[in-house]
């Protein structure tokens, strides 16, 4: 965006609408971004300079009113124009295709004349460093939007969906939601969908009754039951059986379930965070995963970036590995070298490569009192050798 401009932002989750203020507004002399939620308007306006949010009051995913009081007090300089529309007695979910803008004409585009561009150096308030979440560390610039958009998110019952490489913390992060969250005093229920056999997945999660198949001796409630008040936390989500979809698809619309070998209806209060490595679009488009699920399961998507972006990270989190399995001694300290060498590895193992490095590190140290190049044992591309 060029120095000097109109720098406008347009949240919403219609295209209709977002392009009816496009075009009433459009001018040479003005820069626009759009954003389809509240998550996405937060993402922008924390990586770029903004005059004016112009604001659907309709968002999919955040409420409207609270959004611009967060973007008040983060942003004082970003002017907030709230949107709406006229439905005509239409359903929310038709106002793309109808209703007329009436909180915004042509003319109501914001008095920009009094506004002082500050130039690029001005961050509008985005110099304070956002705290890390519970268990997460390191307080990168690539982590900050992350660490804001989860705060942002804890208090709320919102259905997340958290997107990132193996071993880069997702379990993590879903943990540190409910840590944040009103539900903090009650259970944090986990399901890995990856390593329990499909055969016992829906037992696993739902529960069974007793005598609903051979071995039943008694009735089991299910993982899902054990989250009631709390979060469940479902990781791997991709390799959730299709025949299972559609009975966790119900759960999440109308929270209650039933036993296997049950005809009762049990209804649970559990927030749903998911969490996945894989691309769920493709999977949707290959038919290995109900589309309508993963509409449901990602209302809020929440992307870990992987530890090869988050280079200002690795001294924190080798000082951290190194307290935690120094145990008895005095834990050694990195050198330059050492932390240099750390800093341009690619990570394909991401944070859990890094703990093994440092480990393996203690060990080839035989006690001394700094890790130097020699004791890290990075390998090759086929994962031979220390360095």
């Amino acid at each position: 965006m060029p120095n000097g401009a109109d720098h406008v932002l347009v949240a919403s989750p219609s295209n209709v609408i977002r392009q009816r203020v496009l075009d009433s507004l459009r001018s040479p002399a003005r820069c626009f971004e759009q954003a389809s939620g509240g998550a996405e308007a937060l993402v922008h306006l924390e990586s770029g300079l903004w005059h004016v949010l112009y604001l659907d009051r309709h968002l999919p995913d955040l409420d409207a009113e609270e959004l611009s009081q967060t973007v008040r007090q983060r942003f004082p300089g970003v002017e907030i124009v709230l949107l709406d529309a006229d439905l005509d007695g239409k359903k929310e979910d038709d106002r793309a295709a109808g209703g007329e803008m009436v909180d915004l004409v042509p003319e109501a585009w914001p008095a920009l004349a009094g506004v002082e561009w500050a130039g690029e150096n001005d961050h509008r308030g985005q110099s304070t460093i956002a705290p890390s979440l519970p268990g997460m560390i390191g307080d990168s610039q690539v982590m900050q939007p992350v660490y804001r958009l989860a705060r942002l998110l804890a208090p709320r019952n919102t259905t997340v969906l958290i997107t990132g490489p193996t071993g880069s913390g997702k379990e993590i992060m879903a943990r540190a939601i409910h840590q944040l969250s009103p539900r903090s005093g009650r259970a944090f229920a986990v399901v890995n969908c990856a390593a329990i056999p499909e055969t016992m997945l829906e037992a696993e999660l739902f529960g069974y009754a007793r005598g609903a198949f051979t071995g039943a001796t008694q009735s089991y409630g299910g993982r899902i039951q054990a989250a009631q008040g709390g979060t469940l936390f479902l990781d791997e989500i991709g390799e959730m059986p299709l025949s299972l979809q559609p009975k966790l698809l119900r759960f999440l619309e109308q929270k209650e379930l039933q036993r296997l070998g049950s005809a009762e209806v049990v209804r649970v209060d559990a927030r749903i965070i998911s969490a996945t490595n894989a691309h769920l679009l493709s999977l949707v488009r290959e038919g290995k995963f109900r589309e309508d699920l993963y509409y449901r399961l990602s209302a809020f998507l929440l992307e870990i970036p992987p530890l090869h972006d988050r280079g200002e990270d690795i001294g924190q989190l080798s000082a951290y590995f190194l307290d935690k399995f120094a145990a008895r001694r005095p834990a050694p300290q990195l050198s330059s070298a050492a932390l240099q060498l750390l800093k341009t590895h690619p990570w394909a193992g991401n944070i859990r490569e890094l703990q093994n490095v440092i480990e393996r590190a203690l060990v080839l140290s035989e006690e001394q009192a700094v890790i130097r190049p020699e004791h890290l044992w990075l390998g090759d591309a086929s994962g031979s050798g220390p360095r």
